[in-house]
């Protein structure tokens, strides 16, 4: 990853955070409910962005890339597909970063090696 590849990634990672807390409260008092267009427009952007930034590899399904705009999706539906995208995106992140012997620190890895830009310990970890 380069610089503007995290900057990008912590920003995305954080506003899909933010719509996935906001469509599950919508979603537990109606989840059958119709998200409006208004929201869907955002939601659909970030999933364009986050399916750039995720790449094949960690797109969580081939076949689906956003929402269709005439078949406006439930809040459910909105839920679980952030959902899969938040995964996918912590499991890139655990990829690409690494914490030094005896530290407790995680720092993102720039071309393979730490730089110091520092993140959070993965959710998943896989010692390297």
């Amino acid at each position: 990853m380069k610089r503007e590849d995290i900057d990008l990634f912590v920003k995305i990672q954080s506003q899909l955070e933010e719509l996935y807390n906001e469509i599950s409260a919508l979603s537990k008092k109606s989840q059958n409910d119709a998200l409006n267009e208004f929201k869907l427009e955002f939601v659909n952007n970030l999933l364009e962005e986050s399916n750039k930034i995720l790449g094949e590899k960690y797109k969580p399904f081939k076949q689906f890339s956003k929402f269709d705009n005439d078949n406006i999706p439930t809040n459910s539906d909105v839920v679980m597909i952030l959902s899969q995208y938040l995964s996918c995106l912590e499991n890139l992140r655990s990829d690409n970063i690494v914490s030094e012997e005896y530290s407790p620190n995680w720092f993102w890895l720039i071309d393979g090696n730490s730089s110091g830009i520092q993140t959070k310990k993965p959710e998943r970890i896989e010692r390297r």
